[in-house]
């Protein structure tokens, strides 16, 4: 069997029986593309590579991502040790070669994260625009506020349908690997929402079902997201974040506010505790700021 039937087996394999994200399964198949691309500069026949390949190979092939940081070299050795699993069970491979690939320990380190005082600006900014101009402004401030009052992903969020939104301040939401769970919003996040709907049916052409559409009436698109969020950070003069950098001051001021541990696991969609853990690490941080400060003792 010819290489690109193999990765196109393991596509199918990564999409229709894993569930993963778009985003996932691309990223995971880029990562194997990589490595047969590697191997074929030492082979012309690069299936013939991929039945011997070893734990060597593989170091190689990582070795050739130098520079890169420790994130995303933690990125390709989980991609990677998927990709040689698969080729195993498959009986594409005499061994798993990524069985005993270690990976450096990704940083830790979070995205920039705004203060309470930040992100209060900042959906003030946003509330006064949608005011002032309405419309397409509506929609910018319900968007920014659900960011931020649910926690959920930008992926996440441009899958928001009309059905998601339930009656109860909560939504439904269709995470990572397929998984839904039922996620809470405040009411300065309910209010903008309710606005949005007022004007949405203004914009709706080809999706009738999304609940946030772009001017040309098709749900709207990741990027346009940060494209708003780039410039309602610039109007408000808060620090330039990320809808991700949004997600994290949420969980951050959840914890902040006194949440436990798992219940913002539950509204984050992490499958591991570990996960929303490195939260309290900020946490902690502005605690022995404010005790830096503050106590004569300090």
């Amino acid at each position: 069997m010819g290489v690109d039937q193999i990765l196109s087996d393991y596509e199918r394999e990564l999409a229709v029986r894993r569930g993963l994200s778009d985003h996932t399964v691309t990223a995971y198949v880029t990562e194997a593309r990589s490595l047969v691309d590697f191997l074929g500069r030492f082979s012309d026949d690069v299936a013939g590579s991929l039945e011997y390949l070893d734990l060597a190979d593989l170091r190689s092939w990582l070795a050739s991502h130098e520079g890169h940081s420790r994130a995303s070299m933690a990125r390709h050795s989980a991609a990677i040790r998927s990709f040689t699993s698969w080729l195993h069970k498959n009986g594409y491979t005499e061994t798993d070669a990524g069985r005993r690939l270690k990976s450096p320990r990704a940083d830790n380190e979070l995205p920039t994260v705004l203060t309470q005082s930040q992100a209060k600006t900042l959906l003030d900014t946003a509330e006064e625009r949608a005011r002032q101009e309405g419309g397409i402004a509506v929609r910018d401030w319900a968007m920014l506020e659900i960011l931020y009052a649910s926690g959920i992903r930008v992926s996440e969020l441009v899958g928001l349908d009309i059905t998601s939104l339930r009656p109860d301040a909560t939504l439904r939401v269709l995470g990572k690997g397929n998984k839904e769970r039922i996620v809470p919003y405040g009411r300065p996040a309910r209010e903008a929402i309710m606005q949005w709907l007022t004007v949405r049916q203004e914009f709706v052409k080809d999706d009738k079902d999304a609940v946030f559409l772009g001017e040309a009436g098709k749900r709207i698109d990741p990027r346009m997201v940060r494209t708003v969020l780039d410039r309602m950070t610039a109007l408000a003069g808060v620090p330039s974040v990320g809808p991700h950098a949004l997600r994290h001051s949420a969980a951050t001021h959840l914890l902040d506010g006194g949440s436990d541990l798992r219940s913002v696991q539950e509204v984050l969609g992490h499958s591991s505790l570990g996960t929303t853990q490195r939260y309290t690490h900020v946490s902690a941080e502005r605690l022995r700021a404010a005790f830096g400060q503050a106590h004569p003792r300090a």
